[in-house]
């Protein structure tokens, strides 16, 4: 079990990249962050995402 944005998901022993793919997240102007540690997008597709994790999905939005 992992959480994402604080729900619970299933643990898929898969990638970042691979994790944003399934849950069809547009990744322009995404970060991610692992259990409070941002992960640089050159690493989505080799940093696992590990059993019991927080992951943190954000998106930039634009406004003043």
């Amino acid at each position: 079990m992992i959480r994402v944005n604080g729900a619970v998901d299933d643990y898929l022993a898969e990638s970042v990249e691979a994790l944003l793919r399934r849950r069809q997240v547009e990744t322009r102007g995404v970060a991610v962050a692992i259990d409070g540690d941002v992960v640089p997008r050159s690493m989505w597709a080799t940093t696992s995402v590990p059993d019991g994790a927080t992951v943190e999905i954000v998106t930039a939005a634009a406004g003043g």
